[in-house]
């Protein structure tokens, strides 16, 4: 029997798998909706010290992945701390608070949120630029004038994220979040000439699968630079998202485009499928496999020569994805099995990451 479970900071999660602070949470009974439907812990829609003016239309589809130019939550900072924190904290499950922007909104609303019971906060600190001293004031303010866990969300749009981790966590911070939605993007609908979103210049910011190598990029970089626990983010539509993110070291995941795509339900699919990864593996718990990956990160290239992968002819299927693939032209379908021919292949490994039965391996 695996075991899902996870502590962080003292919470204790009955799964890894968490809502983002976004449209799925944007009130208590969203907020129901996610634990019922199987999230581990709870993360609610960003408040501040007044409701936001979101701008409509806010949220498109773009192939897989969206683009949004959702704010912070539009219902009152009374509402939640009347209504909202309470509907969710019924449920029993661990309960976090995003709140934001800077310091002196931190400082001021914190302690209201504690006082409303909320097991910890999450610092959503807007998307900053090369200074990171606005989140280091954030987290300074937040540790200051409450006592439960901090988290600290940490946008990629920054040079170097881990330089950033390490300054929150000199800062105080209790954890780290990363990443937020990548951006600003524009999409623009050809047929009227006019942007898709209704936020200034039509801007919004890219969430899903599209963000998903990027978001796993950061988070191994800060497990690597931090101490304290990283949450991640970014693009997890799956058991094998999550546990990628937990094998370079995340210690949870959070996800919000997968659950608007594919409804409440998503939090327990995905721990089902990670339960069925770790049976298969051998593992019984979250920590016999995080941050795993982080010992196989190379400091220089495997190599810079050639080596064509093998094909397990018992595995292939003969589908094709291989031949349409690949750009050098050395493989073909014969008799229904994937034939590689050694002197095109450049041994570039795309083929490996397409086939769906595992048949070609480096």
């Amino acid at each position: 029997m695996v075991d899902l479970s996870v502590e962080i900071c003292g919470l204790k999660f009955r799964n890894p798998i968490l809502p983002a602070a976004g449209p799925t949470v944007h009130n208590g009974d969203a907020l129901v909706k996610a634990a019922e439907g199987g999230a581990g812990g709870l993360v609610a829609k960003t408040v501040s010290v007044s409701p936001a003016h979101v701008p409509r239309p806010c949220i498109i589809k773009v192939k897989d992945s969206l683009l949004n130019a959702e704010l912070w939550t539009d219902l009152s900072l009374e509402q939640w701390l009347r209504h909202e924190y309470a509907k969710a904290k019924r449920t029993r499950l661990p309960l976090i608070a995003s709140v934001g922007y800077n310091a002196e909104e931190i400082r001021a609303v914190a302690p209201k949120l504690k006082a409303a019971g909320v097991d910890a906060l999450e610092l959503s600190t807007h998307h900053l630029e090369n200074d990171p001293m606005p989140v280091v004031e954030a987290t300074k303010a937040a540790k200051e004038v409450v006592d439960i866990p901090v988290f600290v969300k940490i946008s990629p749009n920054v040079p170097d994220v881990a330089q950033f981790a390490r300054a929150v966590e000199e800062a105080g911070a209790d954890g780290i979040v990363a990443i937020n939605s990548v951006g600003p993007c524009l999409a623009v609908d050809i047929e009227n000439t006019m942007p898709m979103l209704g936020s200034i210049s039509g801007y919004g910011w890219l969430s899903g699968p599209a963000i998903k190598p990027l978001a796993v990029r950061c988070v191994a970089d800060i497990c690597r630079a931090v101490k304290i626990p990283v949450i991640g983010a970014g693009g997890i539509s799956n058991g094998r998202d999550a546990v990628e993110f937990i094998m370079v070291g995340a210690s949870a995941v959070q996800l919000s485009t997968a659950a608007i795509v594919r409804g409440y339900k998503i939090y327990g699919l995905i721990a089902d499928e990670m339960a069925k990864f770790m049976r298969a593996k051998g593992y019984n718990s979250i920590n016999d496999f995080k941050g795993i990956a982080l010992h196989h990160l190379p400091e220089q290239p495997f190599r810079t020569t050639a080596k064509p992968p093998e094909v397990t002819a018992s595995r292939c299927t003969g589908c094709g994805l291989c031949e349409r693939y690949c750009p050098y032209d050395a493989i073909r379908i014969v008799g229904r099995i994937a034939r590689l021919d050694p002197v095109k292949c450049y041994g570039c490994g795309l083929c490996v990451s397409v086939c769906p039965t595992r048949a070609i391996r480096l």
